[in-house]
């Protein structure tokens, strides 16, 4: 299905959709056809994917796409820390249960967020992603227009760090629950590890960038439109070469 409007904001493309299901169905297309590309280049391809349900109508696609997944290494990109091992909030038992277990990948690596030693499983993953840089990441935006837990508080453009561990602020601990991952904020963990900016935004990988719905209509305005800084951590994909951003029409009504 093609899109309903297209447009561009630096080096952003960004193409809006009539709905999720289209939205979803557009971003996998076009990350299943880069996954192709580097398969053929590589023989192997190295995939993070965010983990949110403004990402399930992506996942459906793409495990639809006819990817080769048994040439797929899959990570993920961000995950709290203190949640029970088989929690379902969990980003790691989400991308598991929506994805990781209906298609045989070569390879997943998941961050430990039961880990004790926090700085340990930050080096640990740090390594697996040196041993496998992303050649594609499937990416969302927050409420409060961070990438993974990278909000504004804590992103940093020039991250020395690849992994690190981050405390939420309440806009981003509040959208858990806008998204029904939780009942309330007080259940939601006030710390988890992320990637960072620089890790999410290599210049040699592909971004696809997904964000369906109308409670992320301001950061998508934002991440298009303001001034490129960390007050909204989105706006650095507009410096990106590669990056795609789908959208539908809820999302993209503060930019039409």
């Amino acid at each position: 299905m093609n899109p309903c409007n297209e447009m561009t904001s630096g080096k952003l493309d960004i193409k809006i959709y009539k709905n999720r299901k289209e939205m979803g169905a557009g971003a996998a297309r076009y990350g299943a056809e880069r996954a192709r590309q580097v398969i053929e280049e590589k023989g192997q391809v190295n995939i993070i994917f965010a983990a949110a349900p403004s990402q399930f109508e992506l996942y459906e696609s793409l495990l639809a796409s006819g990817l080769d997944f048994g040439k797929v290494n899959a990570f993920h990109m961000d995950e709290y820390l203190g949640l029970a091992a088989d929690a379902p909030q969990g980003f790691g038992n989400l991308l598991k249960t929506h994805l990781f277990s209906r298609a045989s990948f070569k390879s997943v690596h998941y961050l430990n967020g039961q880990t004790e030693d926090a700085q340990a499983e930050c080096k640990r993953y740090r390594e697996l992603l040196s041993r496998f840089p992303p050649d594609i990441i499937f990416h969302g935006i927050g409420e409060n227009g961070h990438l993974a837990f990278n909000d504004p508080p804590a992103a940093d453009f020039c991250d020395s760090e690849i992994v690190k561990v981050v405390a939420m602020d309440e806009i981003c601990r509040n959208q858990q629950v806008h998204d029904g991952c939780f009942a309330q904020i007080s259940q939601v963990p006030r710390k988890a590890l992320t990637l960072t900016i620089p890790a999410l935004t290599g210049p040699d990988t592909y971004l696809v960038v997904t964000v369906p719905g109308p409670t992320k209509a301001s950061a998508v305005r934002r991440a298009v439109q303001d001034e490129i800084s960390t007050a909204c951590p989105a706006t650095i994909l507009r410096r990106h070469p590669h990056a795609e951003l789908f959208l539908d029409t809820e999302a993209a009504a503060g930019i039409l």
